[in-house]
């Protein structure tokens, strides 16, 4: 870790356990007064840290904003555990979790039934973002800003007859999930499995994540999955509202 990392990282520990002077700093970093009190001006900037009227230094208002949304993130898998395996249960097939992790989207939960062949798909693993229903019903409600970032280079690999081979394609089929509020996959990673996947959201009303049933084709085809759509509606709603999203 370099220096300026290091430094900035001490100091944010500092003011999170209670309120600091400038000379506090400096001495806890070993720098000269002025040094802190640079370090702690970019962070201040950055809305990390702010000044507080009688000159102390403590959180800024943006970190809190971050350590909430970590926290959700922390408490999403066992708050929405409960729901994805009675809904498992229920259709007798296998249900996954994924979330939006920075600029990328990751299983974070899987629920696989007893009997049944068990996907390819492993908890922590990063999801293929245009073979995915979970990806889809993810992307298609990001900013556009951060939809860029995700899509800039990647490869629409194509691995069967059905998969998006385009981003052309595949913003199309972005807006029709948005539309309809459930994504799909249609075979096109696996063409002997399928999906259908809905939103799931924090509370302040951004998509932070996924649900999705899965089945082999063999088990259930596409058009009985989305009979499904009802029961993961009500599943995904109960997880977003847990987390403090109101509609």
């Amino acid at each position: 870790m370099s220096q300026t990392i290091q430094r900035a990282a001490t100091v944010l520990e500092l003011v999170s356990i209670r309120p600091r002077t400038q000379s506090e700093v400096a001495e806890v970093l070993g720098v000269h007064r002025s040094t802190a009190l640079r370090i702690l001006g970019t962070l201040g900037e950055s809305g990390l840290v702010r000044r507080r009227p009688d000159g102390t230094y403590g959180v800024g208002y943006r970190l809190t904003w971050f350590a909430s949304l970590a926290s959700e993130q922390f408490e999403l898998r066992d708050l929405a555990r409960p729901r994805i395996a009675e809904l498992g249960a229920e259709c007798g097939h296998t249900v996954h979790l994924a979330v939006l992790e920075d600029d990328r989207i990751v299983y974070a939960d899987k629920i696989d039934q007893p009997g049944t062949v068990r996907m390819y798909s492993q908890i922590g693993q990063p999801v293929r973002l245009h073979t995915s229903g979970v990806a889809k019903a993810i992307l298609a409600h990001v900013d556009a800003e951060v939809l860029e970032r995700m899509l800039d280079g990647y490869a629409f690999e194509r691995f069967t007859s059905t998969t998006l081979t385009s981003r052309g394609d595949f913003d199309d089929d972005l807006a029709a999930v948005r539309q309809r509020g459930w994504a799909s996959d249609d075979g096109e990673f696996e063409d002997f499995i399928n999906c259908v996947a809905m939103p799931v959201r924090g509370p302040d009303s951004k998509v932070i994540a996924a649900v999705s049933i899965t089945a082999l084709r063999a088990q259930a085809e596409l058009d009985e999955l989305e009979g499904l759509l009802p029961r993961l509606a009500q599943v995904c709603e109960g997880i977003s509202k847990s987390i403090g999203w109101r509609p």
